[in-house]
């Protein structure tokens, strides 16, 4: 396929040649000559889509100094006549200029404002995200520090309950709530195994804890200062896990409940007395407070 630019070319150089021969052997005059560059520059560029108007009009003063030219060429006419062919072509090539950076510069804004537009829904849907994101996890603590209220109640409730029922004492320490069942309630004088009677306390004991599932507990076993200090550790080592061992078997979780003996290490009362010793002989059951989140 033949482009527009060939085919320019050949008409003005059909045009010179038909003035030439014309007009004998007398060249085309400068300004002429510049019309003709002008005007083929103008129609190559942007001028024929974005501004034809001026473009045809370049190409009608062309066409009208080309003829000036045949007609006399060495007419002022002519001369003339070229310089405002040159002039049209030189304005549609400048007319188109400022089309083409008017055109692309509405683009780009068009471009930005599409997007800013963009990122600022995007931006509004991250934050509708983030906002629904935020009250599910509100809602999320709501419940759990409702579950948690309530399971800390039930659990009162049931300390309580065995603290009465029980006849057992029941105190809140920082490192929990403890409960104390004396020695010669659970065993025999330097036995491990437990007494018949034993087992009630431990039942009603097993009762209360089952409430206390989201806690951990540890059971320790104590013992007075009478025999060595390693007996003793060995003693109370088995009777923690003694009772540790029932407890389990009557439903408190395995996971959740551990045993360890003290031994006489941590006296409640005077050992140089019978009734002191009483005291210091006994097992301890902590129920651990829940960690905080």
């Amino acid at each position: 396929m033949i482009s527009q630019k060939t085919v320019l070319a050949v008409v003005l150089t059909g045009l010179a040649a038909g003035a030439l021969a014309a007009c004998g052997s007398t060249p085309p005059p400068k300004e002429l000559v510049d019309a003709r560059t002008a005007y083929q520059r103008a129609q190559a560029g942007q001028a024929a889509q974005l501004d034809p108007a001026h473009l045809h009009e370049a190409k009608v003063a062309l066409d009208n100094a080309e003829q000036s030219f045949q007609n006399d060429p060495s007419s002022d006419r002519t001369r003339d006549l070229s310089y405002v062919a040159e002039r049209k072509s030189e304005l549609a090539e400048a007319q188109a200029g400022i089309l083409g950076a008017t055109r692309d510069k509405e683009q780009a804004i068009k471009d930005l404002e599409d997007l800013q537009s963009q990122g600022l829904a995007n931006v509004q849907k991250e934050l509708a995200s983030a906002k629904q994101q935020l009250a599910t996890n509100q809602q999320q603590l709501a419940d759990e520090k409702k579950a948690r209220e309530e399971a800390e109640k039930r659990a009162k409730d049931a300390m309580d309950k065995l603290a009465v029922a029980g006849a057992l004492a029941v105190r809140d320490e920082p490192r929990g709530t403890v409960i104390t069942l004396p020695g010669n309630v659970l065993f025999q004088s330097g036995k491990d195994n437990l007494l018949p009677a034993a087992q009630q306390k431990l039942d009603a004991v097993a009762l209360a804890l089952k409430d206390q599932e989201e806690h951990k507990m540890v059971v320790e076993g104590h013992t007075d200062s009478q025999g060595s200090e390693s007996s003793n550790i060995e003693l109370s080592q088995r009777r923690a896990q003694t009772v540790r061992d029932y407890l389990v078997s009557r439903g408190v979780p395995n996971d959740k409940i551990t045993a360890i003996g003290i031994g006489q290490g941590r006296p409640v009362a005077s050992n140089s007395s019978p009734d002191g010793r009483a005291a210091n002989r006994r097992v301890e059951i902590i129920v651990q407070p829940l960690e905080k989140r």
